[in-house]
């Protein structure tokens, strides 16, 4: 059990969890998070420091409300971190190529220890939300480029309206994504036409965060244990990926049902 060190509130529905522990940890991953009695959810590591860690939190089912009327002092179970994170290519790390890394929504706190990692390279970063209210860390990094939905801030749009133009400009080597899977796989398939290597982090419905139960499975591949973060290889042979997912029940369902019943 690890103690509550403060919260932040990010959002008017998102709050962050700081935990002071030491924490080992690569960009990509998650921890399993256990409230004792209720339930154990995965979330993805959005700070990140040699004695600190933090979790962002969107209020949008029992679970995550129940966290969200939590206080400092107070404890929740910690498990891992597991999973599958983000590589980085040599090409990025000397400087000759360049990376642009694509977040929507809460799908932004897995991609922010990236960003601290490879925001002092050539790296260009887009997020999006549906409205201002919405957005995460817009303050928190320098050279972002803003999408709402609804132009409510930043530009109209998605942040892959303009992800051909910047292509054209920065010759990009490798693009990586969070966020609705309908916009990470609009990336993947901008990647495969331009050979650009993508890699994605995705969501699904996990259980025991290690591979053992099958709940996460998405045509063969275990999210949790295989991912989150996947490939453009791995991509290619995930049919389920941008089309379909699995109800805690086992049902297959198309990603909007999914969606609908995960906001529950």
């Amino acid at each position: 059990m690890m103690k509550i060190d403060k919260i932040i509130n990010e959002s008017d529905d998102t709050k962050t969890f700081m935990f002071r522990h030491k924490l080992g940890y690569n960009p990509g991953q998650f921890i399993m998070v256990w409230l004792p009695g209720i339930d154990e959810k995965p979330f993805a590591v959005s700070y990140f420091g040699e004695d600190f860690f933090g979790i962002t939190v969107l209020a949008r089912g029992n679970f995550t409300k129940l966290l969200h009327n939590m206080k400092p002092g107070e404890q929740l179970g910690i498990r891992g971190p597991f999973g599958h994170g983000f590589s980085i290519p040599d090409s990025i790390k000397d400087g000759s190529g360049n990376a642009c890394i694509i977040g929507g929504g809460c799908g932004m706190a897995s991609l922010t220890v990236l960003i601290e990692k490879l925001q002092d390279y050539n790296t260009t970063i887009l997020i999006g939300a549906t409205t201002k209210t919405k957005l995460l860390f817009k303050n928190r990094y320098k050279d972002m480029t803003i999408f709402t939905d609804d132009g409510s801030e930043g530009g109209k749009g998605y942040p892959t309206d303009i992800l051909k133009n910047l292509h054209n400009k920065n010759r990009y080597n490798i693009i990586y994504t969070c966020g609705p899977e309908i916009m990470m796989y609009r990336v993947y398939e901008f990647c495969n036409k331009h050979d650009i290597q993508c890699e994605a982090s995705l969501e699904r419905y996990m259980k025991c965060g290690i591979g053992i139960c099958g709940q996460c499975v998405c045509d063969g591949q275990m999210v949790c244990k295989d991912g989150p973060v996947f490939d453009s290889q791995a991509l290619d042979k995930m049919n389920d990926f941008g089309s379909y997912s699995l109800l805690k029940s086992g049902q297959k369902v198309s990603l909007k049902e999914y969606g609908e019943w995960r906001s529950c």
